[in-house]
């Protein structure tokens, strides 16, 4: 069956035509997300305070700035969405919680990437850009266990936290060079809406998984690469001690 863009109707609203920089001013979400930043206020101590706040400014920018009107136009667009949810977002509000057991981290490391991988099958996306009830199962189950993995990583020893950030980046990579090199595009939703920002719906796909494969997939790799150079600490100063002395 042909795909109809009139079809789709996500919760960002229609695709827009470049030029339309939509703002999303739903009042339910704007009302969610100013109780978050006065809880963050409130409660939050200290850089606590600080990262819910910016966490707040992350979902701001991903559901009520013209990205989100745009992620209903290009497949790339959301992907930069779910990696700004996943990978920014929820690191910051991890920050915020109190210290305690986070679980099993191979575990959430396990649950966030098959969420991650089970939410960009075709038709499972397609359900998510069809209903707004699937959409925010969507964006919740992504957050959720996002931030279960970060917690995770926080109160972790150092070699586990790297080794799972490791195998995090590996699943966001892998899942990026899978839908670059793939030979046709996959997201019935798009068929139709990229063609008036200057990409096929291919080229659309590709630009996807690019940015899956590389700064996503970095982003997990630069927090490993901290936690292991906080690991191994500061090189020690050599001392040359003259004999002559």
């Amino acid at each position: 069956m042909t795909p109809d863009a009139l079809t789709w109707l996500p919760y960002c609203g229609p695709a827009p035509a470049p030029g339309d920089w939509r703002w999303n001013l739903d009042p339910l979400l704007l009302i969610a997300l100013t109780a978050m930043a006065a809880l963050a206020l409130w409660r939050g101590r200290g850089q606590a305070r600080w990262l819910g706040l910016a966490a707040v400014a992350v979902f701001g920018v991903i559901f009520v700035s013209p990205l989100c009107a745009i992620s209903s136009a290009l497949f790339s667009a959301r992907t930069v969405h779910h990696v700004l949810l996943v990978a920014v977002g929820a690191p910051l509000l991890a920050g915020t919680l109190p210290a305690g057991r986070a679980g099993s981290l191979t575990l959430a490391t396990a649950t966030q990437a098959i969420l991650f991988w089970a939410w960009h099958a075709p038709s499972v996306y397609a359900a998510a850009l069809s209903s707004d009830a699937a959409y925010w199962l969507m964006q919740a189950s992504l957050l959720g266990s996002a931030v279960w993995f970060w917690t995770g990583v926080r109160r972790a020893s150092a070699p586990s936290a790297v080794g799972h950030l490791l195998l995090a980046m590996v699943a966001m990579g892998l899942l990026g060079a899978l839908l670059t090199f793939a030979e046709a595009p996959l997201y019935a939703p798009h068929l139709l809406t990229t063609m008036a920002w200057g990409l096929t719906p291919l080229e659309d796909q590709q630009a996807a998984g690019l940015i899956m494969w590389a700064p996503a997939a970095a982003i997990y790799l630069a927090a490993a690469l901290i936690l292991l150079g906080r690991w191994i600490g500061p090189d020690r100063p050599v001392v040359h001690v003259d004999p002559s002395a």
